[in-house]
């Protein structure tokens, strides 16, 4: 039986890591929808070769760094419990290999693809499993601390904060780092989306018995609490619309295992809110040229479900308890603050060493010529 349990634990974990694996896929259409046309090969080559740098990143650094745990060993010990550890890296990278996806979308359209490839390395290697050791492995001591003085350690189930919050706060430095699209603040600033209508978002149990229907319905009423909200204050804009659903699921990750189903409706609410009023401000008042929405989607709404972790969380608002919301603005804090460091950090530093963007000539040819001598279209277009 012990052994039944253990195969059925890998598959299980096996079909998690696939199913976010897909979820790269979505990233990639996300940002090949909102590109102009001059783009689209640039994006769709930059995820896959993202995604690849980070399986290369993760396996030799970062997932050792975070979990105490290498693959220098013989295929006979790595194959023990049918190789659940194994998998287990299988299904942590896909959570790791997030963190550039998500910043890919900010930097779009004038980004060089070397200096990104080794800043993916750099982020996947050293700074997201930095902090990921800290929440999901207990590294150097806070969670303890946070224990013995508030009750409880940092709670973020699915990765609102360990995944979405620095993955966006990262994008956010990164933009400011790279600076604005060429004329996208000019008096023709306005630049459109090749194909709006194109954008798409899964299980963080590890063990067939940490199932729970709860995670299930809390995803659902985050989702849908996040849509109906972007559609009421983005005012039917159906980029605002597309959007919600995935602020919703951003800021109910962290919670999603302890909330009541009606909190977790509240919380994705309140991220579709956010998301709506903060990009608005970023775009236009702010004028920061992040161009998919990255630190107001996953950087704003993953803090908020960190915190709302530790709100909703409470068995006061009809959850299961054990989260302390001191511990979850500490754990929040902690984590945007290792993002805007690490972002700044690996950025200025390829800044400085060779450049990060494309020339002004090459940005005004778009990345497919100028980077893979390819065009996604046989003519121009009009938004080229």
């Amino acid at each position: 039986m012990e052994q039944l349990k253990t195969t059925t634990d890998v598959l299980f974990i096996l079909i998690g890591a696939v199913m976010i694996l897909a979820m790269h896929a979505g990233f990639a259409f996300l940002e090949l929808g909102t590109v102009r046309s001059k783009n689209q090969v640039n994006a769709l080559v930059k995820i896959l070769s993202d995604f690849s740098v980070s399986t290369v990143a993760y396996f030799f650094i970062g997932y050792g760094l975070a979990y105490g745990i290498g693959f220098f060993e013989a295929a006979p010990v790595l194959t023990r419990q049918s190789g659940y550890a194994l998998t287990r890296f299988f299904f942590l990278l896909t959570f790791a290999a997030a963190v550039p996806a998500i910043v890919s979308g900010g930097i779009a359209e004038r980004a060089r693809f070397g200096p990104q490839l080794a800043a993916t390395f750099l982020l996947v290697g050293f700074v997201y499993p930095f902090y990921e050791g800290i929440a999901w492995n207990g590294a150097y001591g806070l969670q303890d601390w946070l224990r013995r003085t508030f009750g409880a350690g940092f709670h973020d189930f699915a990765g609102s904060v360990v995944v979405h919050a620095l993955g966006g706060w990262i994008g956010l430095a990164a933009v400011l780092t790279l600076g604005a699209r060429r004329g996208r603040y000019g008096r023709d600033g306005a630049i459109a989306a090749h194909q709006p209508t194109v954008r798409i978002q899964a299980p963080s149990a590890q063990t067939l018995d940490r199932i729970s229907g709860l995670v299930a319905i809390n995803s659902l009423m985050a989702m849908t609490g996040g849509t109906l909200a972007a559609l009421a204050a983005g005012r039917n804009d159906p980029g605002f619309v597309h959007n919600g659903p995935l602020a919703g699921l951003v800021a109910i990750c962290a919670g999603s295992d302890v909330m009541h189903p009606i909190g977790a409706l509240a919380v994705g609410a309140v991220a579709g809110l956010l998301f709506v009023g903060s990009f608005t401000l970023t775009q236009n008042r702010w004028r920061i040229d992040d161009v998919l929405g990255v630190w107001p989607l996953h950087g704003l709404c993953g803090a908020w479900g960190g915190i709302a972790a530790g709100v909703f969380g409470t068995r006061a608002l009809g959850g299961l308890g054990g989260v302390s919301l001191s511990s979850q603005l500490i754990g929040t804090g902690l984590g945007v603050a290792v993002a805007l460091a690490g972002g700044f950090a690996v950025y200025g530093a390829l800044k400085r060493i060779g450049g990060i963007r494309l020339t002004e000539e090459q940005e005004f040819d778009g990345a497919d010529l100028s980077v893979h001598r390819i065009s996604a279209t046989p003519e121009r277009e009009p938004h080229w």
